[in-house]
């Protein structure tokens, strides 16, 4: 990331600023494509061989502050879910953080988080338990300087140099070897903690009164009948489709977070696309590969799993269960911190979107000692059965990133139609960087 200071002099906002703000959404949608040829890149064969006579340009710190926003930013304090008959007269708890993003997550859970690299380095855009950065105005917008500025402080850098690994197979598909994480680019990946989800998703099963089996290997979950007077266990939910929904209620979260990634591509005129295809052991570091420490996070084996599952980043990125916590009921407390603690979505002192702010928070019903032990008592069964936390999907998961360049122009000229990129491309250097 480019090194200003905080509180430096900033340069006067290039023309293309003002391009993003009246840019039309139609236009986004429908202009929307993956454009993977860099300045710098080079494809050396077949019906579209090209290699490219521009040097590599790395966004400037505004361009790569507004696909951060865009990608991951705070949008204020959200409206949590406004009502469920079977809570009443209490409001209900689902939401784990008290601040809205740029993408939608179930329930307000909130479990993702993004890391970014580029040539200067490795870096956390932690938005995710932000409060709200900047005030909206009567007609619900913000100042987006103010707001980028409130966004810079979020940026923690982790590392020097881009994120490292090999650009061959195993570690991304063959066709994005050329393309993907290449010099002058800004690659971004959303990370979510899947074991923080299922906890969040537990509680909402124990406080609607359902209760789980292990399907998996045919028995009940140990110790769950000691709940029969919170949780239903003649019908009682199958663990496999519990934890098939944590995980697609976070990749959902974290495709989202892409998607609105690339809508803001096509505003600023910038390259790029949002992709799969780099492994994500690689990415977390989990291979077990000096070639590919990747965001080294903390990993483990066991000859009960088909792959290594990574747990986090210490001190940085944590996952709710194990070797982070002590066992599953701290994790419980934790995440119950999370919700009902200071700065909590259910926490009366933490400000809010409602004109009686402390009276809608605190009708919320607080996460009670027999309610937790019962969240834990599953918890640790899963921990215990399995040996890690969740039992049938990892613990950290990422599948979908954003990677932002600078288009070469000439390669499109030269193989494509008019029409192969907007005029916001066709402008960039010029809006953007006064070329």
């Amino acid at each position: 990331m480019p090194a200003d200071a905080p509180g430096s002099a900033r340069p006067p906002l290039p023309a293309g600023f003002q391009d993003v703000l009246s840019f039309p959404l139609l236009q986004a949608l429908l202009g929307r494509r993956a454009r993977r040829f860099a300045c710098g890149t080079s494809i050396p064969d077949g019906p579209l061989a090209y290699t490219s006579q521009r040097e590599p340009l790395p966004l400037s710190e505004l361009e790569q502050m507004l696909v951060l926003l865009a990608a991951g930013g705070n949008t204020g304090w959200h409206y949590a879910i406004t009502r469920n008959a079977h809570y009443a007269p209490h409001f209900p708890n689902y939401a784990g953080a008290a601040g809205g993003r740029t993408f939608p997550s179930a329930a307000g859970f909130h479990t993702s988080e993004l890391f970014f690299t580029d040539d200067s380095g490795v870096y956390f855009f932690a938005t995710r338990d932000a409060p709200a950065l900047a005030e909206k105005d009567a007609d619900g917008g913000f100042d987006l300087e103010e707001l980028l500025e409130a966004h810079r402080g979020r940026i923690r850098k982790l590392d020097s140099g881009r994120i490292q690994f090999p650009h061959e197979e195993p570690f991304m598909e063959g066709h994005n070897t050329w393309c993907a994480n290449v010099p002058g680019s800004t690659l971004i990946i959303p990370v979510a903690d899947l074991a923080q989800h299922m906890l969040a998703v537990l509680c909402f099963a124990v406080q609607n009164g359902y209760g789980l089996v292990n399907d998996i290997h045919g028995e009940p979950i140990a110790g769950l009948e000691r709940f029969r007077h919170l949780v239903n266990l003649d019908a009682p939910f199958p663990l496999s489709f519990v934890e098939q929904y944590v995980l697609s209620e976070a990749t959902a979260e974290m495709a989202c977070s892409c998607y609105a990634g690339v809508l803001m591509l096509q505003a600023m005129g910038l390259g790029g696309w949002m992709f799969d295809g780099i492994d994500r052991h690689t990415l977390l570091g989990a291979t077990g590969d000096p070639r590919a420490p990747g965001l080294r996070f903390r990993f483990d084996t066991d000859p009960r799993w088909a792959l290594p599952n990574a747990t986090g980043l210490p001190g940085v990125f944590e996952a709710y269960c194990p070797p982070h916590y002590p066992d599953m009921r701290a994790a419980v407390d934790a995440f119950c911190e999370r919700k009902f603690g200071q700065g909590g979505p259910f926490n009366p002192g933490t400000p809010g979107a409602w004109k009686e702010s402390p009276r809608v928070r605190g009708a919320a019903k607080v996460h009670d000692p027999e309610f937790r032990e019962c969240v834990a008592t599953i918890a640790q069964y899963i921990l215990d059965r399995f040996g890690k936390f969740p039992g049938t999907i990892p613990s950290v998961f990422c599948l979908t990133y954003l990677q932002a360049h600078h288009l070469d122009l000439d390669f499109y000229d030269t193989h494509f139609h008019p029409g192969a990129y907007l005029p916001t491309h066709a402008r960039h250097l010029e809006r953007w960087h006064g070329r």
